[in-house]
C-alpha cells in the first residue's frame, strides 16, 4: 500500500475513534471527504494537494468536541479556534510531515472563513462541506442558491451542487 494511502487510512481510523459513539459526526466527515476527493479528482489537482485536501476533510470538524466542552457551542468560529491543536496532535501521531501538518491545520483553522481562500485544497474543502451541510441542515433553496453564487468556484463543485439540488445554470 502506498504511504499516502496508509497515512490517510490511519487518520480515518483515528477520527472514527475520536468520534466514537457519535455516528452523525462520523458520517459527516466521511461524506465531506468523499465529495472533497471526488471534486479534487475532477479538478485534476496535484497529488500532494489532493492528499492535503483528503486529510483536512477527515479532520476539518475536530474542533467541535473542545468547542462544546469549553463553550457549550459548536459554532464555526470556535471550531476554527480550537481545531488546529488536536488536529496537529492526531496528524503527528499518524506520521504526517510538519509541512503537511502546517497546511492541514491551517485549513482546519479557516474552513468556516469564506474570504481570502488561498488554494484549491481550501476551496474544495469549503465546497464539499457546504454540499454535505445543505443536506444535513435541510437548507432551503434560496439559501443554497445564495451559497452557490457566493461560495462555489470550481466547475466540478458547481456541477455537483446543481445536480444534487436541481440548480439551473
Amino acid at each position: 500500500m502506498e504511504k499516502s494511502t496508509e497515512l490517510l487510512d490511519s487518520l480515518y481510523q483515528h477520527m472514527i475513534t475520536y468520534y466514537s459513539g457519535d455516528p452523525k459526526r462520523i458520517q459527516h466527515f466521511v461524506k465531506v471527504h468523499s465529495f472533497a476527493r471526488l471534486i479534487g479528482h475532477m479538478e485534476a489537482i496535484p497529488d500532494e494537494t489532493l492528499f492535503i485536501l483528503e486529510a483536512a476533510a477527515y479532520v476539518h470538524d475536530i474542533g467541535i468536541k473542545p468547542a462544546e466542552r469549553l463553550y457549550g457551542s459548536c459554532s464555526g468560529k470556535y471550531q476554527e479556534e480550537l481545531g488546529p491543536a488536536p488536529a496537529a496532535d492526531m496528524l503527528k501521531e499518524c506520521g504526517f510531515s510538519p509541512k503537511q501538518i502546517e497546511r492541514i491545520t491551517y485549513l482546519v483553522g479557516h474552513h468556516h472563513t469564506y474570504r481570502n481562500i488561498d488554494g484549491m485544497d481550501y476551496q474544495i474543502l469549503v465546497e464539499a462541506d457546504f454540499l454535505v451541510n445543505f443536506y444535513e441542515d435541510d437548507t432551503k433553496a434560496d439559501a443554497i442558491h445564495h451559497a452557490y453564487e457566493a461560495i462555489f468556484r470550481t466547475v466540478s463543485g458547481r456541477d455537483i451542487c446543481r445536480t444534487i439540488y436541481h440548480k439551473q445554470k
